[in-house]
């Protein structure tokens, strides 16, 4: 991958973390080496850059964003994220050899945004077909672009044909089912739960195996509790950052694809930018979306119970 890319993936990656803080980012305008792109929370904003050195590494410049408790917050949420362009995953491969293979993957995308569904997926992978992911470029889907997340989505699909699941949610089922669950005193981790444990069995019947890894955001009986007769007898790990699996980050890729394709769809269907995350952005559009077709219809592309919804019917 050259260098202007590594730039883009790094910004697509600040962009999703800091969006999904509610914080909005502008799209990035090309500098000397780099880029630049404004970051703003209400009615604060400042510029970030990211551009490489004389060394060749890339790096993430605050020098123009004012002292203040926002640009600490900032710092905090991209450096808590370790965004860097020459970071490397040092313990991938140390978690792909103690685990083995085969193994299946699954992880979720949707979760953080306010337009479109929820998307899980899940990846059988063996020895040989992880090799052929790593060289391709498979990674924690976070850390591509939109472009490079679609685009590694056809690669995944190729290499493992007939071994892997998307579960899709459409934003109106996903508003019932956590309606419904929040009726029977149960939250967002059912939801979520539900989506590993469907994409996990359904693989089981195309291809026998052993071993599951997600991603930790709950207690393991959440995602045990969901599964039927052929997952009972999985061993289930559950660890964080478990995109460092091979299979976790080829799943997380799948589903972000989808994500992507779909919510792509829902703004050509209403003639309206559907943007990702939870920003003030999202915010403003949402509120246009109410205008052009009324309060009831945006239970089809957002997720209501999201705190967005109650500031774009705020007065």
């Amino acid at each position: 991958m050259d260098k202007a890319n590594e730039v883009i993936d790094v910004y697509q990656s600040i962009k999703s973390t800091l969006q999904a803080e509610n914080i909005d980012v502008s799209d990035y305008k090309l500098i000397d080496y780099g880029l630049q792109f404004t970051v703003s929370i209400r009615d604060w904003s400042g510029i970030i850059r990211v551009y490489q050195n004389k060394k060749g590494v890339l790096k993430v410049d605050y020098s123009q964003l004012k002292s203040g408790a926002n640009v600490r917050k900032i710092q905090t949420l991209i450096e808590g994220k370790k965004i860097s362009a020459d970071s490397k995953d040092s313990n991938k491969k140390d978690v792909d050899q103690e685990l083995g293979f085969p193994i299946i993957g699954t992880d979720e995308s949707g979760k953080g945004d306010y337009f479109g569904p929820l998307v899980s997926a899940g990846v059988y992978v063996d020895e040989q077909t992880a090799k052929k992911l790593v060289a391709c470029g498979v990674k924690d889907s976070k850390n591509l672009s939109d472009k490079g997340n679609l685009r590694l989505a056809q690669e995944i699909t190729k290499l493992c044909k007939g071994r892997f699941v998307i579960i899709e949610i459409s934003p109106e089922r996903y508003n019932l089912l956590y309606e419904q669950f929040k009726k029977e005193k149960k939250n967002l981790n059912t939801l979520l739960a539900w989506g590993h444990a469907k994409a996990i069995e359904e693989i089981l019947h195309k291809v026998d195996c052993e071993v599951a890894i997600a991603d930790q955001f709950a207690d393991e009986r959440f995602i045990l509790g969901k599964l039927q007769e052929k997952g009972k007898r999985l061993r289930l790990i559950q660890m964080h950052k478990a995109e460092q699996n091979i299979a976790v980050a080829a799943a997380s890729i799948l589903a972000r694809s989808r994500f992507l394709e779909k919510l792509s769809k829902l703004s050509k269907k209403y003639k309206i930018d559907l943007p990702k995350g939870a920003s003030q952005t999202v915010v403003k559009n949402a509120k246009k979306f109410v205008d052009i077709h009324g309060k009831e219809s945006l239970r089809k592309v957002a997720k209501l119970h999201f705190k967005t919804t109650n500031e774009v019917f705020r007065e």
